[in-house]
């Protein structure tokens, strides 16, 4: 039975086409197979109903499992809870613990090793002494067994600090990609001129260690303005970095949207809403409103500026609001300062500034009553008794003495401090703008590149080429200033008179800025980059100063930059060197076809008077008429005269 019953597992597991090979087989064998056994298929359930889900449930009796006994006694201390309601979950509980290891503590322990347990009876000043004694000890077996003892346990960690930098950089030259970032910038503090009378802004800089300070002037250069008398010379010094908590020397009352307190112990006429904390760090008070104002990059504390009425004053905010060192008057500018740089030199006590009055003056702070050196504007190519041209900005970044001033005629002139012959101090002359050159900037990634702002347009230079290499499309309204990014070589951001912030990114597109802010609602004037690249700090007319954080996309370096924008400004020169090669060529022709024009008309010109008088005796002969002095034309060859002399 147990066989029938295996045989007839077998057949049901291989299913229909079990029994038909065996039925085939039986043919096959010719009933051999029949005759030793008999087979038997029997299907009970297909293949296909093998797995499927219940779909009923059977109803079943209850079945009574017991009894309990009741305790009648115990009634009385419940309380019966009608309805009552029990939660059953059919996952298993889970419980959470917390365990909290053993602490260890951690102590920093330090050795100092100084040389020492000498014998008494060697003198360890004495050198003699000190290397006869070292050379025994050397010489002791004891000595060299400690030595190798010490070599094998200090081996392991001099190997671990050869296998492994710990200074390594892992992400060294990576680049994050953000050119598919749209540019953007936000505002994060706006800082207004406290005085009644609002006056624009005239200069901006940061301060050099980390710009954690912001040093603004003030001042209006409007001549004969009717503000003059009633406004204020002073301009003021914010702290950026901790704009929210208040300089304990300063007044305790603060101006609301980030005003700066006068030092007074009179309230503020300003305060007509509750304070918000902010609060600048320090003001100056000069004699003269400033037109520039500049940080010491090697001293901190130190400013210069440059006044209206023509001094130059030197600050140390370590001593107060007034300056330090003041020029005097008669040997100071005629006009008004426009510009003022620190020098690139072994100390850092040496600035030049610039004037409308035609004059680069050097100073040294330690002794600024009178400049050190002087230099004169004098056009070369002028008609003679013209006078010097008027500096308006300057650009002295570079050491070596080399130089750029910008003028108010439009011309930007190269300038060497240190040439050999007085004359050679003024040198090439580049013919810039049809107004005053506002800004003048080199790029500080290649110093060889120069930018200029002025009238409607920013022109990209390069110093041996006398036509600028890029110029950017002309302005609805005037460019007034332009700040190169410290940190990409290819971004630089402008003001215009609308009150707009440009920032150009020449590495992605040249026709047009990448990024265009509405900043204020009337115009910007100066405009001034951290050296991070990622603060701008905007001035405006009205004596807003507005400070803004650029995106990643504008202030990062991006992969392969430099080389992209020096092979741009290479490919640049090139063209605009070949254009000028071709423009001298094409002048050079022309005055040779004048020349030659000339020669020919100088060799076939005939006396005037006597072709006068074959013409007069032509018409006469022609006309059969007699003139006034009898000439008639006959007596004159046919063969003298010329049939050009006579349509003449």
């Amino acid at each position: 039975r147990n066989g029938e019953e295996g045989r007839s597992l077998r057949a049901r597991s291989f299913g229909p086409a079990a029994g038909l090979w065996r039925a085939n087989l039986r043919e096959a064998s010719g009933g051999r197979l029949a005759a030793a056994m008999e087979i038997t298929t029997v299907y009970q359930k297909e293949r296909r109903e093998f797995g499927r889900p219940v779909g009923h449930f059977a109803t079943v009796s209850p079945v009574d499992l017991g009894g309990f006994d009741t305790a009648p006694t115990k009634r009385e201390d419940y309380i019966e809870r009608n309805p009552s309601s029990l939660a059953v979950q059919a996952v298993p509980e889970q419980s959470e613990h917390q365990v909290n290891t053993e602490r260890f503590k951690y102590t920093s322990v330090g050795m100092f090793h100084q040389e020492g347990g000498w014998p008494k009876d060697v003198d360890s000043t004495e050198k003699e002494q000190t290397t006869r004694y070292r050379k025994k000890v050397e010489k002791d077996e004891e000595y060299i067994r400690q030595v190798k003892a010490l070599g094998e346990v200090i081996e392991g960690p001099i190997m671990q600090n050869i296998a492994v930098d710990i200074y390594e950089e892992y992400f060294q030259g990576e680049y994050a990609d953000h050119s598919t970032e749209p540019p953007s910038a936000k505002t994060l503090s706006v800082f207004k001129d406290p005085n009644e009378t609002k006056r624009s802004v005239s200069s901006i800089s940061w301060y050099p260690d980390g710009g954690k300070k912001l040093a603004v002037a003030f001042s209006t250069l409007q001549f004969q303005d009717w503000r003059q008398e009633a406004m204020s010379n002073k301009s003021y010094i914010w702290d950026v970095n901790n704009p929210n908590a208040p300089d304990q020397a300063l007044y305790h009352e603060l101006v609301t949207t980030r005003l700066p307190q006068r030092l007074t112990s009179q309230p503020n006429p300003l305060l007509s809403t509750p304070p918000q904390r902010c609060v600048c760090h320090q003001e100056l008070a000069p004699s003269s409103p400033l037109n520039c104002l500049q940080y010491n990059p090697k001293d901190p504390n130190l400013l210069v500026s440059g006044a209206y009425n023509g001094l130059v004053q030197c600050w140390d905010t370590r001593r107060g609001e007034a300056p330090v060192e003041t020029s005097i008057i008669e040997k100071s500018h005629r006009d008004p300062v426009y510009d003022v740089w620190w020098l690139q030199g072994k100390t850092a006590y040496e600035c030049a500034s610039t004037s409308t009055d035609g004059q680069v003056l050097w100073w040294d702070i330690r002794k600024l009553a009178e400049p050190a050196e002087q230099l004169s504007l004098d056009d070369k190519g002028a008609a003679p008794g013209a006078g010097p041209m008027g500096g308006v900005s300057l650009e002295y970044s570079t050491a070596g003495g080399k130089f750029l001033v910008g003028t108010e005629q439009g011309k930007v002139i190269a300038c060497n401090r240190k040439a050999k012959n007085p004359s050679d101090r003024v040198g090439t002359i580049y013919e810039g703008h049809c107004g005053p050159v506002y800004a003048l900037a080199r790029n500080p990634f290649f110093p060889k590149y120069f930018m200029t702002v002025g009238d409607w347009t920013v022109r990209l230079w390069n110093e041996d080429i006398k036509t600028p290499v890029m110029t950017s499309n002309y302005a609805k309204d005037y460019i007034l200033d332009a700040t190169w990014s410290p940190t990409r070589p290819g971004v630089f951001a402008t003001t215009k008179m609308d009150g707009t912030l440009d920032v150009w990114d020449y590495f992605y597109k040249q026709n047009e800025p990448a990024l265009s802010l509405q900043v204020d609602g009337d115009g910007l004037a100066r405009v001034k980059m951290q050296e991070a690249g990622r603060w701008v700090a905007a001035g405006s007319v009205d004596g807003s100063v507005y400070m803004l954080e650029l995106c990643d996309g504008l202030s990062q370096m991006q992969q392969n930059e430099k080389q992209g924008v020096s092979h741009m400004l290479d490919r640049e020169s090139k063209r605009e060197k070949n254009l000028e090669a071709r423009a001298k060529e094409l002048r050079a022709r022309e005055l040779r076809a004048k020349g030659q024009a000339k020669e020919e008309g100088a060799e076939a010109a005939v006396p005037w008077e006597e072709r006068r008088k074959e013409v007069e005796a032509e018409f006469w002969r022609l006309t059969g008429l007699t003139g006034p002095e009898g000439v008639t034309g006959e007596g004159i060859e046919p063969s003298e005269k010329s049939s050009e002399t006579a349509e003449q």
